[in-house]
Protein backbone atom coordinates (compact mmCIF):
# COMPACT_ATOMS: atom_id res chain seq x y z
CA UNK A 1 0.00 0.00 0.00
CA UNK A 2 1.51 3.51 -1.02
CA UNK A 3 1.98 5.75 1.93
CA UNK A 4 0.01 8.86 2.30
CA UNK A 5 2.21 12.26 1.18
CA UNK A 6 1.18 16.12 1.47
CA UNK A 7 4.29 17.91 0.98
CA UNK A 8 3.41 21.79 1.26
CA UNK A 9 4.37 23.67 -2.32
CA UNK A 10 6.41 26.55 -2.61
CA UNK A 11 3.91 29.09 -4.17
CA UNK A 12 6.72 30.89 -5.83
CA UNK A 13 7.32 27.87 -7.67
CA UNK A 14 4.13 28.12 -9.38
CA UNK A 15 3.59 29.18 -12.87
CA UNK A 16 2.20 33.01 -12.56
CA UNK A 17 -1.01 33.43 -15.09
CA UNK A 18 0.23 36.99 -14.56
CA UNK A 19 3.08 36.52 -17.19
CA UNK A 20 0.49 34.65 -19.88
CA UNK A 21 -0.13 37.09 -22.70
CA UNK A 22 -3.48 37.39 -23.04
CA UNK A 23 -5.46 37.84 -26.78
CA UNK A 24 -8.22 40.74 -27.03
CA UNK A 25 -11.38 40.22 -27.98
CA UNK A 26 -12.25 40.82 -31.51
CA UNK A 27 -12.47 45.33 -31.89
CA UNK A 28 -16.25 43.88 -34.04
CA UNK A 29 -17.38 43.15 -30.09
CA UNK A 30 -17.75 46.45 -29.77
CA UNK A 31 -20.86 47.27 -31.77
CA UNK A 32 -22.58 43.82 -30.45
CA UNK A 33 -22.43 45.74 -27.56
CA UNK A 34 -23.57 49.22 -28.31
CA UNK A 35 -26.24 47.36 -30.24
CA UNK A 36 -27.71 45.65 -27.05
CA UNK A 37 -27.17 49.12 -25.33
CA UNK A 38 -29.31 50.73 -28.09
CA UNK A 39 -31.69 48.21 -27.77
CA UNK A 40 -32.07 48.70 -24.14
CA UNK A 41 -32.62 52.47 -24.47
CA UNK A 42 -34.88 52.49 -26.75
CA UNK A 43 -37.11 50.52 -24.71
CA UNK A 44 -36.56 52.66 -22.01
CA UNK A 45 -37.45 55.94 -24.10
CA UNK A 46 -40.28 54.03 -25.79
CA UNK A 47 -41.46 53.58 -21.98
CA UNK A 48 -40.49 57.31 -21.06
CA UNK A 49 -42.71 58.64 -24.32
CA UNK A 50 -45.24 56.59 -23.91
CA UNK A 51 -45.77 57.90 -20.07
CA UNK A 52 -45.54 61.40 -21.81
CA UNK A 53 -48.08 61.49 -24.27
CA UNK A 54 -50.69 59.72 -21.88
CA UNK A 55 -50.11 61.17 -18.72
CA UNK A 56 -48.06 64.84 -19.62
CA UNK A 57 -49.18 65.68 -16.45
CA UNK A 58 -47.65 63.50 -14.08
CA UNK A 59 -44.74 65.63 -13.94
CA UNK A 60 -44.09 69.31 -15.48
CA UNK A 61 -41.66 70.06 -18.09
CA UNK A 62 -38.65 70.86 -15.76
CA UNK A 63 -38.85 67.20 -14.74
CA UNK A 64 -39.70 65.72 -18.36
CA UNK A 65 -36.19 67.68 -19.56
CA UNK A 66 -34.48 66.58 -16.55
CA UNK A 67 -35.24 63.06 -17.30
CA UNK A 68 -34.25 63.74 -20.57
CA UNK A 69 -30.81 64.45 -19.76
CA UNK A 70 -30.53 61.84 -17.55
CA UNK A 71 -31.25 58.84 -20.06
CA UNK A 72 -28.30 61.19 -22.69
CA UNK A 73 -25.85 61.03 -19.35
CA UNK A 74 -26.22 57.64 -19.16
CA UNK A 75 -26.35 56.48 -22.39
CA UNK A 76 -22.68 58.51 -22.87
CA UNK A 77 -21.51 57.22 -19.95
CA UNK A 78 -22.70 53.45 -20.67
CA UNK A 79 -21.24 54.17 -24.12
CA UNK A 80 -17.57 55.43 -22.35
CA UNK A 81 -17.94 52.63 -19.93
CA UNK A 82 -18.47 49.73 -22.26
CA UNK A 83 -15.19 50.98 -24.51
CA UNK A 84 -13.06 50.78 -21.53
CA UNK A 85 -14.15 48.00 -20.07
CA UNK A 86 -13.60 46.12 -23.77
CA UNK A 87 -9.87 46.67 -23.89
CA UNK A 88 -9.49 44.80 -20.18
CA UNK A 89 -11.40 41.84 -21.68
CA UNK A 90 -8.74 39.35 -22.39
CA UNK A 91 -8.12 35.50 -23.34
CA UNK A 92 -5.32 32.56 -23.33
CA UNK A 93 -5.37 28.66 -24.11
CA UNK A 94 -2.92 26.92 -22.25
CA UNK A 95 -1.99 23.34 -22.85
CA UNK A 96 -3.76 21.99 -19.68
CA UNK A 97 -6.02 25.43 -18.79
CA UNK A 98 -8.42 28.31 -20.44
CA UNK A 99 -7.97 31.69 -19.00
CA UNK A 100 -10.44 34.75 -19.38
CA UNK A 101 -10.28 38.10 -17.78
CA UNK A 102 -12.51 41.47 -17.65
CA UNK A 103 -13.53 43.63 -15.43
CA UNK A 104 -12.91 47.99 -15.67
CA UNK A 105 -13.99 48.66 -11.83
CA UNK A 106 -13.62 45.00 -10.17
CA UNK A 107 -11.01 42.81 -12.07
CA UNK A 108 -11.80 39.23 -12.49
CA UNK A 109 -10.07 36.22 -13.90
CA UNK A 110 -11.18 32.95 -14.72
CA UNK A 111 -8.58 29.94 -15.21
CA UNK A 112 -10.90 26.97 -15.81
CA UNK A 113 -8.34 23.63 -16.14
CA UNK A 114 -9.50 21.40 -19.12
CA UNK A 115 -10.11 18.04 -16.96
CA UNK A 116 -13.01 20.20 -15.27
CA UNK A 117 -14.69 21.30 -18.57
CA UNK A 118 -17.86 18.76 -19.20
CA UNK A 119 -18.67 20.21 -22.51
CA UNK A 120 -18.01 23.05 -24.91
CA UNK A 121 -20.62 25.05 -27.10
CA UNK A 122 -20.25 27.59 -29.71
CA UNK A 123 -22.71 30.38 -29.93
CA UNK A 124 -23.90 33.16 -32.44
CA UNK A 125 -26.32 35.86 -31.95
CA UNK A 126 -27.95 37.77 -34.99
CA UNK A 127 -25.24 41.01 -35.10
CA UNK A 128 -23.06 38.60 -34.04
CA UNK A 129 -23.76 36.18 -37.25
CA UNK A 130 -23.55 39.13 -39.36
CA UNK A 131 -20.15 40.08 -37.82
CA UNK A 132 -18.66 36.77 -38.24
CA UNK A 133 -18.16 36.47 -34.73
CA UNK A 134 -18.80 33.83 -31.67
CA UNK A 135 -18.36 33.19 -28.56
CA UNK A 136 -17.43 29.84 -26.96
CA UNK A 137 -18.88 28.73 -23.33
CA UNK A 138 -16.99 26.12 -21.32
CA UNK A 139 -19.41 23.91 -19.12
CA UNK A 140 -18.22 22.64 -15.74
CA UNK A 141 -19.64 20.27 -13.18
CA UNK A 142 -20.05 22.98 -10.95
CA UNK A 143 -22.60 24.48 -12.25
CA UNK A 144 -23.28 28.24 -14.29
CA UNK A 145 -20.98 30.37 -11.65
CA UNK A 146 -18.13 28.39 -12.62
CA UNK A 147 -18.84 28.63 -16.11
CA UNK A 148 -16.04 30.35 -18.69
CA UNK A 149 -18.10 32.08 -21.71
CA UNK A 150 -15.27 34.19 -24.04
CA UNK A 151 -17.47 36.08 -26.53
CA UNK A 152 -16.31 38.76 -29.10
CA UNK A 153 -14.16 36.28 -30.89
CA UNK A 154 -13.87 35.31 -34.81
CA UNK A 155 -15.94 32.30 -36.18
CA UNK A 156 -13.08 30.53 -37.49
CA UNK A 157 -10.99 31.26 -34.27
CA UNK A 158 -13.92 30.07 -32.33
CA UNK A 159 -14.28 27.01 -34.09
CA UNK A 160 -10.82 26.17 -33.23
CA UNK A 161 -11.48 26.75 -30.21
CA UNK A 162 -14.26 24.57 -29.68
CA UNK A 163 -12.39 21.89 -31.33
CA UNK A 164 -9.27 22.12 -29.06
CA UNK A 165 -11.27 22.00 -26.32
CA UNK A 166 -13.47 19.05 -27.31
CA UNK A 167 -10.18 17.18 -28.15
CA UNK A 168 -8.79 17.49 -25.21
CA UNK A 169 -11.91 16.67 -23.07
CA UNK A 170 -12.35 13.98 -25.05
CA UNK A 171 -8.82 12.61 -25.96
CA UNK A 172 -8.93 10.43 -28.78
CA UNK A 173 -8.13 6.59 -28.51
CA UNK A 174 -5.06 5.38 -29.78
CA UNK A 175 -6.40 3.73 -32.53
CA UNK A 176 -8.78 6.05 -33.51
CA UNK A 177 -7.55 8.95 -35.96
CA UNK A 178 -7.27 12.78 -34.97
CA UNK A 179 -10.09 14.31 -36.68
CA UNK A 180 -9.07 18.27 -37.19
CA UNK A 181 -12.65 19.77 -38.50
CA UNK A 182 -12.01 22.80 -41.66
CA UNK A 183 -12.34 26.34 -40.67
CA UNK A 184 -13.24 27.10 -44.06
CA UNK A 185 -16.69 26.46 -44.77
CA UNK A 186 -18.54 27.65 -47.74
CA UNK A 187 -21.84 28.85 -47.37
CA UNK A 188 -22.86 28.06 -50.84
CA UNK A 189 -22.06 24.02 -50.02
CA UNK A 190 -23.97 25.01 -46.74
CA UNK A 191 -27.37 25.46 -48.23
CA UNK A 192 -27.32 24.04 -51.53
Amino acid sequence: MNEFTNNPIDIDQLPKFEEVQLKGLNPKYITVLLFNFSLLLILVIGGFSTLFYFKQEAFSNTIWITILVGIVLFLVGLIVFTKLSFHKKGYAFREHDAIYKSGLISETTTIIPFNRVQHVALHQGFISRKLGLASVELFTAGGSSSDLEIPGLLLADAQIIKNLVSQKINPPKQDEPIEIASTETRLTEEHE
